[in-house]
Parts: C-alpha cells; structure tokens; sequence
C-alpha cells in the first residue's frame, strides 16, 4: 500500500469518527448508515481500501486494513461492521472469471456487494448459466449495495447434484446486480441495529454462469496474497470489529468515570474503587490480547500468502477459525464490565455503553464465532484432523 494512501485513508477515518459517535443514536433508529455518512465514508476510501491498485483502490495491507476496521467500530458498532462487509467486496469478486471482475470496476474502485454466505438458495442447471430462488438471511447493508450474492445448493431437474471430493452436495453463490433482488425488511434486533442486515430474495430469476462462482474454494482471478485465503482473512476483519466495540465501551466508561460518577449506596467513586479497578484492569487487558492476537495472526498469514505457501496457509486456518470466538469472548468481557459498572443508566437505550453490550453480544451469535470452532486449534496441537474448517 502507497504510503500516500496509507495516511489519506487512515486520517479521514480519524477525521469521522468523531460524527460516527455523535450519531450513533441516529443510525441505530434508521437501522442503516444514513445516505450522507455513506458517501462520506465511500469519499474516504473505506470501500476501496482492498480493491486491487490497478482497479482505482489502495490494495491495503493487513494491519492498515485491521486499524481501519478497529477505528470504525470503536466509533461506532454498526458503522465498523457495514465498512467491513462492504470493503471485502473484491476479495469475493475475485472469484469471477477475470474479465467479469475487470468489468464491475471498470466504472470505479467503490463497487459494494452483501449477500448470504448460507446456501438458503436452490440454482437449477438452465442454459448458459442457472434459475435462482431463495432467501438469505443477514444480508448486511443491503440496501446500498450494488450487487448482491446468495450461496445455492445446485440442483438438476430440481434434485440437488452431487457435490466434489464427496461431500453431500455441490454449492455455488449466485450474483445478482442489486434491482434484480428484492430486499424484504426483517432488521428488528437486539444490537448492530444500524447495519441494514435484512433477508433477501429472488424468485426464479437467471444468473449467468459467469457470475456463479465458488465462495469456499474458488480460485482468485487477482493476483497477490491480499486475495488468497479471503475467508481466514474474513475471520480477521470480524476479529478487529469486536475488538473496536469493546475499545469503545472502554473509553465511554472511562469518559463516565472521569465525571466521579459514585453508585447509589456506595462509599466511594467507582475511579476509587480498588475492586473495580482490578475490573477495569482486567478488562482492558482483554482488549490489548485480543487485538495482539488478531495483529499477529494476520502478519503470519500475509507471511504466508506472501510466499504463495499454500501448506503455511492451510496450517494457519484452523488457528485462525479458533481466534474470533476467543476474541469475541474476551470482547465481551470487557464490555460486560463496563455495562454492569455503568449502574441503572445503562439501561436507558440512550446509554452508549448499553448499545455497545447489545452490539457485542448480536456480534457474538455469529457463526463464525460459535465456541465450536475453538475445537480446531485442539485438534491442531493434538495432530487430529480438523472437523470444522472453511
């Protein structure tokens, strides 16, 4: 990444994220990123940061990348989360054949796609591509994006076909340009209210072959290791979200304290309390290890892409995998600290410390983050196969 770039992406997020904070009420009640707020984070380079140099983005470097979606999320919960899935939108392009890719940038760098990972689709054999139906649930920002995807079971003659090296049944992901897809209103949540994630649909509607492509195996048609290994890489951009939501309670219950709040009944201020600030000692460790980790596993895995090693790069996945539920456990210990801490305000919805627990604990029912996964690192020290893996 030109280092040019680095500081103009890096400053105008540091510039925002002030308003992010200030609005964050505004966005939770809109339960999308306001129009404005869009353009200005697009303005920023947010959507372009890992699109390819040679397609008009920065082609950002991991730890660039991690900063930026870190920041984001401290400033507000539901932004960091909408910028991560829009800005992995060229790592699941690269899937495309290569002219395919070369063409949806071919009108600029900030291109967004949401979608569904799930394969909650049925995408029968038709000539020259597939007849799609389906409905995918969490499709994030789906109101601005400008192309949306949904994994499919393939069928023939409307029974499911065989998948490869015998697994069950073949998958493939649907793309679609966004006015071919119905976006059904479904985001009534506990948290990350402001991320747009409704269901989406089509109904018979013909996607070309050329833009069918394979979300968990598929070959990237861009070169570079910023575009192998996209769902490890995935994982990470989760990780640095969780730990933005936690940082954020940290400094909102460190800004409370500065004000010598005291609970009803106590003797002393909490900031004088010696029990609380083993707490809050506690907490904030939490949130330097998980983010040390979630660093670290990206420098070993840019390491890795780096020297096109793809045994290194398959050695890293199941640590990988068991990172974000471990980091969204520490997360959520913090924020749990700073929400039991802040007393009864935080009860009020207009609390920004009760909207970063209900943001952390939406964050931590994702998939990605069930505690299952934790099993592949054991599985990794004690030499056995990996059961759960992507």
């Amino acid at each position: 990444m030109d280092d040019q770039d680095r500081t103009r992406l890096t400053g105008a997020v540091r510039e925002l994220a002030p308003e992010l904070t200030r609005r964050a009420e505004e966005i939770e009640a809109a339960r999308e990123l306001p129009a404005d707020l869009l353009d200005r984070l697009r303005d920023a380079g947010c959507f372009r940061m890992f699109v390819p140099r040679s397609h008009g983005g920065y082609e950002a470097d991991p730890r660039t990348g991690l900063a930026v979606l870190e920041s984001l999320a401290r400033a507000d919960g539901s932004t960091g989360w909408t910028v991560m899935i829009g800005a992995e939108t060229p790592h699941l392009l690269a899937m495309l054949p290569r002219d395919r890719f070369d063409k949806i940038y071919a009108q600029g760098p900030d291109v967004v796609v949401a979608g569904g990972f799930a394969p909650q689709g049925r995408a029968e054999l038709a000539d020259g591509g597939f007849q799609v139906t389906g409905r995918w649930a969490f499709a994030s920002g789906s109101r601005h994006a400008d192309w949306i995807f949904g994994n499919c079971v393939l069928t023939g003659d409307g029974q499911p076909l065989p998948g490869p090296d015998g697994q069950p049944v073949e998958l493939r992901s649907m793309l679609f340009p966004a006015e071919r897809v119905k976006v059904v209103d479904t985001w009534h949540v506990l948290g990350l209210r402001g991320t747009g994630s409704h269901d989406v649909a089509v109904d018979s509607v013909f996607c070309p072959a050329e833009l069918s492509f394979d979300l968990f195996a598929g070959t990237p048609c861009v070169p570079g290791p910023g575009f192998l290994a996209p769902l490890a890489q995935f994982v990470l951009h989760l990780g640095a979200v969780a730990v933005g939501i936690a940082q954020g309670a940290l400094d909102e219950m460190v800004a409370l304290l500065d004000g010598g709040r005291q609970r009803l009944y106590a003797r002393q201020s909490l900031a004088d309390s010696p029990a609380f600030r083993v707490q809050l000692g506690r907490a904030d460790l939490d949130v330097r290890a998980a983010r040390a980790l979630v660093r670290s596993l990206a420098d070993d895995l840019h390491e890795a892409a780096g020297a096109a090693d793809p045994t290194a790069i398959a050695a890293l996945h199941p640590r990988i995998s068991a990172s974000l539920p471990w980091v969204t456990e520490a997360a959520t210990r913090a924020v749990d600290v700073c929400y039991r801490a802040a007393g009864g305000g935080a009860a009020r919805d207009s609390s920004p410390v009760q909207r970063r627990f209900r943001d952390i604990h939406t964050f931590s029912q994702h998939a990605a983050a069930a505690e299952g996964w934790l099993g592949n690192n054991g599985a990794l020290l004690l030499g056995r196969p990996v059961e759960l893996a992507y």
